[in-house]
């Protein structure tokens, strides 16, 4: 519509120009006229500006009268358009409605005749009269829960100045696991360490998901999580067993208590997963805390940052906390041992770091495994030769590196070192073994190992450990081979 109007336009004002130029001529040729024909020539111009002012105005009124059309036609247009619109999504709403009116009727012709087939039965079942009763007493195993049995065992060679013994066999542990979902909230596991000497009630927990957005809640017995490992069981391990700093300070068995745990999966940061594991135990570690007859609990808090360096690439960071007490001491009082009763802390820290890289197109095939952990022990004691207060500091790490050759064999090496603290009081309380000793006793060892996943079932590994201690010991050297095997739907869970 503008380019009409424009060319209508355009027009006239051509039209114009040319009666302007037709006038323009008589005018120019008027001056070289007589003066006789002057009168006439005038009236001559008179009646032609006349003439033009009509045609102006009439070309005037023929621009408005255009421009009038053009925007009836513009206003025809959009409503022309506007209809059009209206007919395009009516058409849409029918097709709509007969495709749903289609599968209507397809829906209902499947549903009359499957009622059809349904309704099809056998002339002897129509005639039969017999009630028959079927028991469904077997579908109840389902509600039993998962067992799975796992054994430890190793043969040894040793080369150490500190016992006769050099070989033998030694069935280290029968680990009956149980587990089952008590609802879809909450699982129950237990696991039950059976040796040639006796039988262990090693951890029992019920788990509750969901308690809040991103908390669970457990409560049992259970292996607690300071670092890493000690979460672990030992069929579960990289190596034989647990490092040696770990098992000077906790004990052989570590840290393993009866309480609650919270663990909250924290909101991401900076692109990283974050963990808070918040424990309140009962504080009966037999190498922290014997001696807390107030019976007052312990508490540990753990936080791990996990983040993907890469799609092949994986860095864990952790730090531990753990505090508890002890009440009950046994110092001297001229020639005899009196009971007193002072609650002081033992303090323990913890820094442990993961990194693992695994080639996602050979994950089975190929990896680098690096961990460490780092301990450290504050304990305030009752000096056992009556001085009063003491404090005990002992420290040790380890740090292993392993790598998969193949799918079945994996290789590795682990360092440990551990620092025991200096008393010379020690001889007159063993019990602050090994976390003092009267002269330095500082241990360190390496243990290289090779270990063969036979199938997903059985295990196998032969480890070799150097042990050196400082002036109390001689180096011990001592080759293993190990044997782990499974049964059932767990396999080899670490906890």
């Amino acid at each position: 519509m503008n380019r009409l109007r424009r060319t209508v336009r355009m027009t006239l004002v051509v039209g114009v120009a040319l009666v302007g130029l037709v006038i323009t001529v008589p005018w120019v040729r008027a001056e070289d006229d007589p003066p006789e024909k002057a009168s006439s020539t005038v009236l001559d111009r008179q009646q032609l500006a006349a003439q033009i002012g009509e045609v102006k105005q009439q070309l005037l009124e023929l621009i408005r009268e255009k421009d009038v059309q053009i925007e009836a036609l513009q206003q025809r247009v959009a409503e022309l358009e506007q209809a059009l619109q209206q007919l395009q999504q009516a058409a849409a709403e029918e097709r709509a409605e007969a495709v749903e009116e289609d599968q209507a009727a397809e829906l209902a012709e499947l549903r009359r005749l499957a009622e059809g087939e349904a309704m099809k039965t056998e002339p002897e079942a129509a005639t039969e009269k017999e009630t028959t009763f079927k028991a469904r007493g077997l579908s109840l195993q389902a509600l039993n829960p998962e067992i799975s049995v796992t054994g430890d065992m190793f043969a040894f060679v040793r080369d150490w100045d500190e016992t006769r013994k050099r070989t033998g066999f030694e069935f280290r542990n029968l680990g009956l696991h149980l587990e089952s979902y008590l609802d879809p909230y909450t699982r129950f596991k237990a696991a039950i360490e059976v040796t040639p000497d006796e039988v262990e009630l090693g951890e029992a927990y019920m788990t509750r998901y969901g308690v809040l957005r991103g908390v669970n809640l457990t409560f049992g017995k259970f292996r607690q999580q300071f670092g890493v490992v000690n979460r672990w069981h030992k069929h579960g391990l990289d190596q034989l067993d647990f490092p040696f700093a770990l098992r000077q300070i906790f004990g052989e068995g570590g840290l393993n208590q009866i309480g609650v745990s919270l663990d909250w999966l924290m909101p991401r940061l900076a692109g990283s997963s974050q963990e808070l594991t918040v424990q309140l135990t009962n504080g009966q570690n037999p190498r922290l805390f014997s001696g807390n007859t107030l019976g007052t609990p312990s508490v540990l808090l753990h936080y791990k940052n996990y983040r993907d360096l890469s799609k092949d690439t994986y860095l864990e960071l952790g730090l531990t906390g753990l505090i508890g007490w002890r009440d009950e001491w046994q110092v001297p009082n001229g020639t005899e041992l009196v009971t007193v009763y002072d609650s002081l802390p033992a303090i323990v820290y913890g820094f442990d770091l993961a990194m693992l890289w695994e080639p996602t197109e050979r994950m089975r095939y190929r990896n680098l495994e690096w961990r460490s952990e780092l301990y450290a022990l504050d304990r305030d004691i009752l000096a056992p030769d009556g001085s009063g207060r003491d404090t005990i500091d002992a420290w040790g790490a380890y740090s292993y590196l392993q790598s998969k050759l193949n799918r079945t064999l994996e290789l590795g090496v682990r360092l440990d070192y551990y620092r025991p603290d200096t008393k010379d009081y020690v001889d007159l309380g063993p019990w602050l073994m090994p976390h003092a000793y009267p002269v330095s006793a500082n241990q360190w060892g390496v243990s290289p190992y090779l270990t063969w996943q036979q199938s997903p079932w059985v295990r196998w590994r032969i480890e070799y450990d150097h042990i050196d201690w400082d002036s109390i010991a001689e180096s011990e050297n001592t080759l293993y081979l190990q044997l782990i095997f499974a049964a059932g739907p767990h396999k080899h869970e670490r906890y």
